[in-house]
């Protein structure tokens, strides 16, 4: 599957691409070990500290069609090297704000931006637009798996930088590592713009067009559907399950550990998905992940919460955790082609992250009113159902009608 990716120019163009979102993603999706010593620091609460989450959340969706839409202008490397810039501004400054309004300036929306800037819609169409169409699903399942090998080298270094350091000087340490992507930007953006046929750059209207076009098809408001579900899930694991690892009594080592494993379990499940969609529809791959996820949770909730139980449960929704980008991104890509696919597949970024933002904030909110997240996984199970139903009306060609056709 993977030879696609034998060729020199592509595979310096999906390492690349993978290196950067290693360190944005990987600094974003560990920021939950944060929570405990920041509300003990600062007595600002789980709530508030939840809320402030829960904007970053949506900062970063919202600002991936914006960036997506400039890199489809002008070019994608202004925009990764400003988002990498932002994300170590927003990170160096966390350590010197004590209040809810600097909290959300600099977590909720400088890091958050700024990762979001550097992330999948930015990365993904300019590696798209930079290789040959056979080669789209593997490079997409690279580019994912680095975000998540990024996860499983950053939780457990951060967890042991708050311990040696303090919250404070780990923070200010995650900033000076995440200018370590500013090399790769080079890397990826250096190679030239591969000339592709015009039934595959989707349109020549213009971006507004396509954005109009996109907004009026019913696949493309489903796959949104899906995507809200994938962001709740997430984005209420990243930020509490640190708190939920408390709440069974065991050390934070475990919480981080677990974040790891995520990390790593979704290397091989990115991997692994971009091999599916090369050879199933990508709805189908999204049906069978989603419902995966309510199976997994159900068996959590009915086990005792010990560390081998945390360790499976990490490892099973790992796999899934965030592989469901390159389906996602595939059905974008068949649907409309390559030539706006940062800014299309930025909006679907959105829904995710509309989703994210109510899994962070309701999880603060849960814990605060119930004492623990049990409504939450009942709520994160049924949407869990929801989305693995919604993805199936898809209308998407076969596979091998596509390649056909190709």
């Amino acid at each position: 599957m993977f030879h696609s990716l034998r060729k020199p120019d592509v595979l310096l163009t999906t390492l690349a691409a993978a290196g950067i979102l290693l360190v944005t993603m990987g600094a974003r999706q560990s920021i939950g070990l944060f929570v405990s010593p920041l509300n003990t620091s600062t007595g600002l609460g789980i709530a508030t500290i939840s809320l402030a989450l829960a904007i970053g959340q949506f900062s970063w969706g919202a600002i991936q069609p914006v960036a997506g839409a400039i890199a489809d202008r002008y070019g994608p490397r202004p925009v990764l090297i400003g988002g990498v810039l932002l994300l170590a501004v927003g990170s160096a400054l966390t350590p010197f704000v004590d209040s809810a309004f600097g909290l959300v300036l600099t977590l909720g929306l400088l890091s958050a931006m700024g990762s979001g800037a550097g992330s999948f819609s930015v990365l993904i169409g300019a590696a798209a637009q930079r290789m040959p169409a056979e080669a789209r699903g593997a490079a997409s399942g690279v580019i994912n798996a680095g975000g998540s090998f990024g996860q499983f080298v950053f939780a457990p270094v951060l967890q042991g930088l708050i311990q040696a350091l303090g919250w404070m000087g780990a923070m200010w340490s995650l900033a000076v590592m995440t200018l370590g992507a500013l090399p790769l930007v080079n890397k990826l953006t250096n190679r030239p713009v591969t000339q592709v046929h015009h039934a595959d750059a989707g349109s020549d209207g213009s971006l507004r067009q396509a954005i109009a076009t996109a907004l009026r098809n019913r696949d493309y408001l489903l796959l949104h559907a899906g995507f809200f579900t994938c962001g709740f899930h997430i984005a209420f694991l990243v930020t509490h399950l640190p708190g939920e690892v408390s709440l069974c009594g065991l050390p934070a080592s475990v919480a981080s550990w677990s974040l790891a494993i995520i990390g790593l379990s979704n290397v091989f499940g990115s991997l692994y998905a971009g091999a599916c969609i090369s050879r199933y529809r990508s709805k189908h791959v999204l049906a069978v992940m989603y419902a995966s996820r309510a199976a997994l949770i159900g068996w959590y909730l009915l086990a005792p919460h010990t560390e081998m139980t945390f360790y499976l449960f990490a490892a099973g929704l790992g796999f899934t955790w965030l592989a469901t980008v390159p389906p996602t991104a595939g059905i974008v890509g068949k649907l409309f082609g390559v030539r706006y696919l940062a800014t299309l597949f930025g909006l679907t970024l959105l829904s995710h992250q509309v989703g994210g933002f109510l899994g962070a904030w309701l999880g603060g909110l849960a814990v605060a009113r119930f004492g623990d997240y049990s409504w939450m996984w009942y709520a994160d199970m049924a949407l869990a159902v929801f989305a693995a139903l919604v993805n199936l009306p898809i209308r998407e060609a076969p596979v091998a009608r596509k390649l056909a056709a190709a």
